[in-house]
């Protein structure tokens, strides 16, 4: 017979009570947003106080970094899932968009949580989020990294240059140098990056107001727009 100390009860005591803490959390964080998270209010909710949860997590900025890690993994996996039975690089690019989108408007909070605003006060520790936080930008650069970005018109050689010198030593990082990227590849990729975080969150945002009752469309052009910048 099992008894409350035996060590699996133990643990799946505390994933119950790691799984709920989560749970409330981002509850939390949806209705009262990051800055406003507190640790005293989500013990409440859960029925306990906030000491009991000094053995999960240590302060508000521990449960915030858990809800980001968690944030981060959540959105690779649906990058992820979006690329299956996609092999050609363009169409590739365009699944991992759609699904960038896609997942933010089903989880605005946690996208702000992600790429908008700093909470003020809070560091992320690079130790602990690197690694998730990395995890959709790189999956962008795994996909460019199958083509060969052509010269943009209009555009500077001695700027574009200028840009790949600056990145060749983050192309050539434990992190990046496994995709093969070229520092020029990689000034693009960053480019169209910045082109669908800044779309997205202009219209999760709402920050250039109703501008068009046609959103996909829209979307759809800036997609196509990055995909010219990386495969022509």
């Amino acid at each position: 017979m099992r008894t409350p100390d035996d060590p699996g009860v133990r643990a799946r005591k505390r994933a119950g009570i790691e799984a709920d803490l989560r749970e409330i959390g981002r509850r939390h964080l949806a209705e009262h947003g990051a800055a406003a998270l507190s640790l005293r209010a989500v013990a409440r909710d859960m029925g306990r106080t906030p000491s009991s949860l000094y053995r999960y997590v240590r302060n508000r900025d521990d449960l915030l970094t858990a809800l980001i890690v968690d944030a981060y993994d959540d959105l690779g996996d649906a990058l992820d899932a979006a690329l299956d039975g996609h092999s050609v690089p363009r169409k590739r690019f365009e699944a991992f968009a759609d699904a960038l989108r896609t997942w933010t408007i089903a989880h605005p909070s946690e996208y702000s949580l992600l790429y908008g605003s700093p909470v003020p006060g809070y560091h992320a520790p690079a130790d602990t989020t690197l690694r998730a936080g990395t995890r959709p930008i790189l999956a962008l650069g795994a996909i460019a990294a199958a083509g060969d970005p052509p010269d943009a018109p209009g555009t500077r050689s001695t700027r574009q240059r200028a840009a790949a010198s600056a990145l060749a030593a983050t192309a050539a990082s434990d992190e990046v140098a496994p995709l093969g990227l070229t520092p020029e590849t990689l000034a693009r990729v960053l480019s169209v990056w910045n082109l669908l975080l800044g779309s997205i969150s202009s219209e999760v945002f709402e920050q250039m107001g109703p501008i068009t009752d046609r959103p996909d469309d829209v979307w759809a052009g800036v997609v196509d727009l990055g995909g010219g910048l990386l495969f022509g």
